[in-house]
């Protein structure tokens, strides 16, 4: 099998890791090198299927020793197998980077002979790239669950970004989907990455040139199994919290197997659900909100019809309205309808005069959702007096009308018989003590005695 085909059946079985990022690393090229990973950034340019092209995102082998229920390149897959050797992934990055192809590698792979030799060929693929060809572009490296520490330890000095896919929100469900693994060889990874960055002096998010400097990320399949999204969410704080992730990915289930493990294989991968999941993400990583804020025990899955913002704003509606010249940028930020850069220019923008509505508006402030939620003298006292049950609809996103069809024979375009224009009249002289009448719609024009 030649490269050519090993890259298409590759490249193909890549396309379901979609925790693939390629921002937050600095690593400049070394002198007289290739690449560099930071000046100009990675172009982030998407295809049609999610992943982003603008690196070579490939696994180095798809025949897996394991045999998980959710997985397309599981061990009773009859699919095509390959296997890069090292040194045909490392000439294919530097080939398509010379053409101008990618900026970087994203590198994964399933699980071939035994998790160190799989991890061993990885490392081995950035070692070269780093030390013989001074290659200094983006790599994003996949960690094999239990492989030794010092195989983890040499990925973090080569890679920009590590990452090591949690798969399942739940142990329980792991070990029903994924006989093969386990959460402890899951952790350990995001254990030993997380306590070396802080060696490297990486703590509180630091960065850290010579260890991992994008930091480390991982996936979770949504719709898999029957958790739900409070315990996703929790599942999420843990990870930012005490492994110090940079970002957790959200999957919307892809039924690739019959299984009768696995939801019908005609499900359609909940992909709502898996945008309320990105926000609440959002709300945790940029708002200061707590995942037990977001959701409880009484209220376990996201609301599909509303933002999770504009959902707990209605669940404590009596913090609100607040003073736009007075709130504290926290309580800013939980107003639906402002975002961090918006609360940032409303707290340094009062302290030089009032913010009035237009200010706002050139803020980015979005009124039609913050007016319910913000006292501001031009805005209606009517609307302070609404009840959720009020405020919740006129928050919902109106019904799109959808898009005409080019060869449709309806006969939209065919004026109304009501408003059909008349025959055309002669003109004719008339006195102006005798109104003109127009003549019948049935009848021909006939000219009218004076």
């Amino acid at each position: 099998m030649d490269v050519r085909e090993k890259l298409n059946i590759l490249s193909a079985a890549a396309k379901y890791d979609v925790s693939c990022t390629s921002s937050g690393s600095r690593r400049s090229a070394p002198p007289r090198g290739l690449g560099d990973a930071c000046p100009a950034g990675i172009c982030h340019t998407w295809s049609s299927d999610g992943r982003c092209i603008s690196l070579l995102k490939v696994l180095l082998s798809n025949a897996c020793k394991y045999d998980c229920a959710y997985c397309a390149n599981r061990r009773s897959n009859d699919i095509p197998r390959a296997t890069f050797t090292p040194k045909e992934v490392i000439d294919l990055t530097l080939e398509f980077y010379r053409r101008n192809y990618i900026e970087g590698l994203f590198l994964s792979s399933a699980v071939v002979g035994s998790p160190d030799y799989t991890m061993e060929l990885l490392v081995k693929v950035a070692k070269e790239l780093r030390t013989v060809h001074r290659f200094g572009g983006y790599i994003h490296l996949k960690s094999i669950p239990g492989a030794s520490e010092k195989l983890l330890h040499e990925a973090g000095l080569y890679a920009d970004r590590t990452s090591v896919n949690i798969e399942v929100p739940s142990e329980r469900s792991l070990t029903y989907l994924a006989p093969d693994k386990n959460y402890a060889s899951v952790y350990a990874p995001m254990n030993y990455f997380a306590e070396r960055k802080i060696e490297y002096g990486g703590a509180r998010g630091r960065y850290t040139p010579n260890f991992l400097p994008a930091g480390q990320s991982t996936q979770m399949i949504v719709g898999a199994s029957g958790e739900t999204d409070f315990q996703i969410l929790t599942l999420s704080a843990g990870f930012y919290r005490q492994q110090r992730l940079k970002r957790v990915y959200f999957s919307g289930y892809v039924p690739v197997n019959a299984d009768k493990r696995l939801p019908a294989i005609t499900t359609k991968p909940p992909l709502l659900r898996e945008h309320r999941l990105y926000q609440a993400d959002w709300l945790m990583r940029f708002y200061n909100f707590e995942y037990n804020e977001i959701l409880d025990e009484q209220n376990p899955n996201l609301d599909l019809n509303l933002d999770p913002k504009a959902g707990w704003a209605l669940r404590h509606l009596e913090l609100f309205p607040i003073d736009i010249q007075t709130a504290d940028y926290e309580m800013l930020l939980r107003v639906p309808g402002i975002g961090v850069k918006s609360a940032r220019l409303i707290v340094s923008g009062r302290r030089y005069c009032k913010i009035r509505l237009e200010n706002l508006k050139k803020m980015g402030v979005v009124l039609k959702r913050a007016k319910y939620f913000i006292y501001h003298p031009d805005i209606p006292a009517s609307l302070r007096r609404l009840y959720p049950e009020m405020i919740r609809p006129l928050l919902l996103p109106r019904p799109k009308s959808g898009q005409l069809d080019l060869f449709d024979s309806s006969p939209i375009a065919q004026p109304s018989p009501a408003v059909a224009p008349t025959p055309a009249i002669p003109t004719i002289a008339q006195s102006p003590a005798i109104p003109a009448i127009a003549p019948a719609p049935a009848m021909p024009a006939l000219p009218i005695a004076v």
